[in-house]
């Protein structure tokens, strides 16, 4: 079988679906999407936080500052609009020694920039939020919200289907190339041939690029972020959401606790190197993503950079009292026995060979390509916004 379209679309995350939705539902174009598992959003998406990010943390300027705030917006209308369930109820940073409070000052000065509804408040202000919370100060952020990103994929896939759309599901890319005016994608279920091939593979995106022919200077890096949950007896410890002020060393926000859109709360996550892509556990082993890691030279520049922290954290993932531990800085009354193991995730993150991890939001545009390279965390809440950025590229490309 051969399918004819505009646009097809690799990957059947949020992004890809974000994406595809823009372009066909949004602009009119034919469009084919291909998702490798049998379920959308299996991956990052489906095994996130569930939050709805403010904007605050990113660079001003930067794609992630910009596309945050703005999707901030537009993920909590396109909720309202759809029935989706969700919540605005604002965060907690907080500060819970005074070395801590300069880290505080200037991550309200970058919220300021960013143009993220944030104020400073008091030790006892902050505990009219969170009456639980351990702080000398924190920073109020007003437009943080929760969501379940399954459900906004499944409004997506819905509405692209009812527009003509085709989603492939359980339909990897087996093989790429260009044939006259047009990219080919082989699978399974037969060949897409199409105007422009739009790569929002994730995980695998780096490698769904090389299928294509390009060669991408970064690389994707699994990195697992393990969760607890509350046990029901302790949830009434946390009425929103609680974190810590980020380390500005490390490139992660730290163990935090979030009250989830069904009243769960979540605990986590951590970061430690998954040892394959899709590495949910410790046992979850692929010597060829494993080597694939491990023969890349940033791989090792990164872990002698971070080697104190690295070890801190696989600390952590072994021993449920460390983790308990970080969270009790933050909330005092958390203890071990409050924790039940919860699902992890595993954050698609691009590194480049000099061991520096790619900070911002990473497209590549070549001739009837445009690839997602890199969109960990804040990308869900961006999603929205991604889709038109790079319905805007492929625009560019039908003319």
């Amino acid at each position: 079988m051969v399918a004819v379209a505009d646009v097809c679309v690799i990957g059947g995350g949020i992004v890809g679906l974000a994406t595809a939705h823009e372009l066909a539902v949004n602009r009119g174009h034919k469009v084919v999407l291909l998702e490798k598992e049998a379920t959308w959003a299996a991956h990052q998406t489906g095994h996130n936080s569930g939050v709805i990010h403010a904007g605050l943390y990113y660079k001003p300027g930067s794609l992630k500052a910009k596309m945050c705030v703005d999707g901030n917006r537009s993920m909590v209308e396109f909720a309202r609009e759809h029935g989706i369930p969700h919540q605005v109820n604002g965060k907690l940073v907080v500060a819970v020694s005074a070395d801590e409070i300069g880290p505080l000052t200037v991550l309200a000065e970058r919220a300021k920039a960013n143009g993220v509804p944030a104020h400073t408040v008091t030790a006892a202000e902050a505990r009219e939020h969170e009456p639980e919370v351990q702080c000398v100060a924190a920073l109020r952020v007003e437009s943080t919200g929760i969501i379940d990103y399954k459900q906004v994929c499944q409004v997506l896939a819905d509405r692209l289907v009812d527009n003509g759309a085709e989603l492939w599901s359980a339909s990897p890319a087996l093989a790429i190339r260009e044939s006259g005016s047009a990219v080919e994608v082989a699978t399974e279920r037969g060949v897409v041939r199409a105007k422009v091939l739009v790569n929002c593979a994730g995980l695998h995106a780096d490698r769904v690029a090389r299928l294509a022919g390009r060669r991408p200077q970064a690389r994707i890096v699994p990195f697992r972020g393990e969760y607890y949950e509350l046990r029901p007896q302790a949830r009434g410890l946390v009425n929103g959401l609680i974190y810590p002020v980020p380390d500005p060393a490390f490139p992660f926000l730290g163990v935090h606790l979030t009250r989830m859109i069904d009243g769960s709360v979540h605990a986590g996550p951590n970061a430690v190197l998954a040892l394959r892509r899709e590495g949910y556990r410790w046992r979850d082993i692929s010597p060829a993503d494993l080597a694939d890691t491990l023969t890349f030279p940033g791989t090792w520049k990164l872990a002698r950079k971070y080697a104190r922290t690295g070890i801190q954290e696989v600390v952590r993932s072994l021993s449920k009292r460390r983790f308990a531990d970080s969270l009790a800085r933050l909330v005092p009354r958390v203890t071990a026995d409050d924790l039940t193991p919860a699902e992890a995730g595993v954050r698609a993150q691009a590194m480049l060979p000099d061991g520096s991890l790619v900070d911002d939001f990473l497209f590549d545009l070549a001739q009837r390509q445009v690839h997602v390279l890199n969109a960990p965390s804040p990308a869900a809440t961006s999603s929205l916004e991604i889709g038109r950025h790079v319905a805007d590229r492929v625009t560019q490309q039908l003319r």
